[in-house]
């Protein structure tokens, strides 16, 4: 407990001096250290191995099981070592299921966000979703790579990578969240990226470093109806690095 609290106390107290700056952005460099995923231990090379020795159990979406509906707000779901494996169009991928609410006005919107997996920015990666909309038949409809956009707060519930999707199509029933190759073979844009804070020497300042995070097979992701404070990360969040 006490080296908690001495650990804040130092990322509050550089947080303070950072902001007396005019234009200063270390802040968003703590905060994005402070709210990284804290639960993952395994490299991005090793969860890469891990997806490729898993045993795929389904290869088309008529497999899958549909028995959870779509949260009425993002909840948090963890894809990893222990979840269901699928192999789809040669990619294997862990995925999420879930029926679409009829009761639901159409058009509406998906909140997506990504949490980073790791304890550094440099050394950090994303589960990028790819989202495919079925019919009554569980047939494919619509797919779409979700392009996630970096967003940072003051809390950790609306601080991460988001996205949306809008569903419009009538004919949709269900929904899978899986990641496909393109996906997991790119990267998201950071603003943090060059930047890289430790709690444990807060003087180590790396000023190297990529400005894309690499995209994983692993890693916690949000999904549900869009709420006032996902809509509004999306809106405002970055996507690139500004010209």
């Amino acid at each position: 407990m006490v080296g908690m609290y001495k650990r804040l106390s130092v990322a509050f107290l550089i947080l303070a001096a950072c902001l007396m700056e005019s234009g200063c952005h270390g802040s968003k460099i703590l905060l994005s250290k402070f709210y990284s995923n804290q639960s993952t231990e395994i490299s991005l090379a090793q969860a890469r191995q891990a997806l490729q020795d898993a045993t795929p159990c389904c290869q088309s979406f008529a497999d899958f099981s549909y028995e959870q509906f779509l949260p009425l707000r993002p909840q948090p779901f963890r894809l990893g070592i222990g979840s269901q494996v699928a192999s789809l169009a040669g990619t294997r991928s862990y995925f999420l299921t879930f029926k679409l609410r009829s009761d639901v006005k159409l058009p509406y919107r998906v909140g997506l966000k990504s949490e980073l997996n790791g304890h550094w920015i440099k050394d950090s990666y994303l589960l990028a979703p790819t989202v495919t909309l079925l019919d009554a038949g569980f047939q494919p409809i619509y797919t779409q790579d979700i392009n996630l956009c970096e967003y940072m707060s003051w809390s950790s519930v609306n601080s991460g990578a988001f996205g949306s999707i809008t569903i419009s199509d009538p004919k949709a029933r269900y929904l899978v969240l899986y990641s496909s190759e393109k996906q997991q073979s790119s990267g998201t844009y950071w603003e943090q990226s060059p930047a890289t804070f430790s709690f444990d020497t807060p003087t180590d300042l790396v000023s190297k470093g990529s400005f894309k995070v690499p995209h994983g097979p692993n890693g916690t992701i949000w999904i549900g109806l869009m709420t006032k404070g996902y809509a509004e990360a999306v809106k405002y969040g970055i996507c690139g690095k500004p010209e």
